[in-house]
């Protein structure tokens, strides 16, 4: 496979490791307002469950430095349940919310670093094609 369609599928499955992180969010606001349903307890704990197993796929394709595996792992062990954020007062619902923060703008930086990549990429491929036309 071409590194450049590699990195078109990086760069998807980022957008979509993304969207589980703003679902998260989301269920971090459902759990504030103690408005939920088992339905919901189960798709956090899905969607949870999605953004551990992203991470290691992520990770054995490129060199994150931050966020740190442990980081991820600490917040999603930090937040067993919609229940369990629900009892939360609202200084550790803040810090859950900042760590998300955190963890959420450094996959965004990433995301970008691999979009300048593609970019790059794209870029001399098509100064190759321009070249190679030239000299015929």
């Amino acid at each position: 496979m071409s590194t450049t369609k590699k990195l078109e599928q990086l760069i998807a499955q980022m957008e979509n490791y993304l969207e589980c992180w703003k679902q998260f969010n989301q269920f971090v606001n459902l759990a504030r307002g103690k408005k939920f349903s088992a339905e919901d307890e189960n798709q956090f704990l899905e969607t949870k469950s999605i953004l551990v197993q992203e991470l290691e796929i992520i990770l054995a394709s490129v060199e994150v430095s931050s966020p740190s595996k442990e980081e991820v792992h600490t917040l999603i062990g930090n937040t067993p349940s919609l229940r369990y954020l629900g009892e939360m007062n609202e200084g550790a619902l803040r810090n859950v919310e900042n760590q998300w923060h955190k963890i959420y703008i450094g996959w965004h930086s990433i995301l970008g670093q691999l979009k300048v990549h593609q970019h790059e990429e794209d870029s001399k491929g098509a100064l190759a094609s321009f070249l190679g036309k030239k000299g015929r």
